[in-house]
């Protein structure tokens, strides 16, 4: 398993995932109306935001990554050291490893040190959840990081066209209504990069799930990844023929809102800039998360993301202040053009 998050960060880094295959995230769909009066101070839009009772200066979530023991525990780190200077969300990979005693790769009460005042998320795999995984190793995976929430990805895609991946899905759903009704904390669900639709998205807050975050097609293809690895030009063919396969991230957002008004919707998924961020949050989302975007920076220090993230809080702030909008709740009902394409 560290072998293959270690080839998955490369190929990552390396840009081979052919991105012309990669689909769009959908959010040039959506038109902002200029406002070139709009009768506000840009430095005073507050745009800050709540989530799971903690206060954010800016609706974004660093999303869930991953790697090798090594890389993972500087990535770790970094970010959360980052998190906790910016002001934002922070949700950790796979703690699959850790609790399997293969090693913590940074995920330890040490992230909660480092990162004292953001929400943080701890997060585990559907599929495990069918192979062994219950509350107990839920609330360990929470506990090991003083976690604010729990996170449940699903992967249903990269499982099948991995070699060694987890196929056996019947009861996924069960277990998840298990561990809301269990847990101590709200529990989120995520895809990685097809997207939730408001169906499945409405099934889960039925089973108690809180948070959805979309992670919608547009962003990193983990089928153009698995292609990269795949040890036959026959599975090779398979995962490519998935490469743009998914709900795009800005579909994904509208019809789970539309599905689940009093969820917390996080969009994810080929959010580019901190006007992707505005877009999503006018169509309906919480926050925003990225992860693909910052890995470079992730991998350099605290500072390089930090730095990162203050771009894109400037674009957000920008895109407030020629809509017109002094918050984000303004943000949310600015005028807007849809093509419906």
């Amino acid at each position: 398993m560290r072998a293959r998050k270690d080839e998955h960060l490369d190929i990552v880094l390396e840009r081979r995932t052919a991105p012309s295959r990669r689909g769009d995230a959908g959010f040039g769909a959506l038109r902002f109306e200029h406002v070139a009066l709009p009768e506000i101070d840009c430095d005073t839009i507050d745009l800050t935001s709540v989530f799971l009772g903690r206060r954010l200066s800016a609706p974004l979530l660093i999303s869930s990554m991953t790697g090798g023991p090594d890389r993972a525990a500087r990535i770790n780190r970094h970010l959360a050291e980052a998190a906790e200077a910016l002001g934002i969300a922070l949700a950790v990979g796979s703690q699959r490893v850790a609790l399997s005693g293969g090693g913590v790769a940074g995920i330890t009460a040490d992230l909660r040190r480092h990162a004292p005042s953001i929400p943080l998320i701890a997060n585990l795999g559907g599929a495990q959840l069918v192979s062994g995984y219950g509350l107990d190793e839920a609330r360990r995976a929470v506990d090991m990081i003083e976690a604010d929430a729990l996170v449940i990805h699903l992967n249903p895609l990269q499982e099948a066209l991995q070699p060694e991946g987890d196929r056996a899905w019947s009861g996924v759903l069960a277990a998840i209504e298990r561990l809301a009704a269990g847990l101590p904390v709200p529990l989120a669900v995520k895809e990685v990069g097809c997207g939730l639709s408001g169906r499945i998205a409405h099934r889960l807050v039925e089973a108690g799930v809180q948070i959805i975050d979309v992670a919608g097609a547009g962003g990193t293809s983990w089928a153009a990844i698995e292609a990269e690895r795949a040890a036959t030009a026959a599975d090779r063919a398979v995962a490519t023929a998935f490469a743009d396969w998914g709900i795009p991230t800005a579909e994904a957002v509208r019809a789970v809102r539309s599905a689940c008004p009093t969820a917390v919707v996080i969009a994810s998924g080929g959010v580019r800039d901190g006007v992707d961020v505005a877009k999503a949050i006018r169509l309906g989302a919480d926050l925003a998360g990225q992860a693909a975007a910052t890995l470079d920076a992730a991998l350099i220090s605290p500072t390089a993301v930090v730095t990162h993230f203050e771009t894109v809080i400037r674009q957000l702030r920008v895109a407030c202040f020629c809509t017109g909008s002094a918050d984000i709740a303004a943000l949310r009902t600015a005028r807007a053009t849809l093509d419906p394409g």
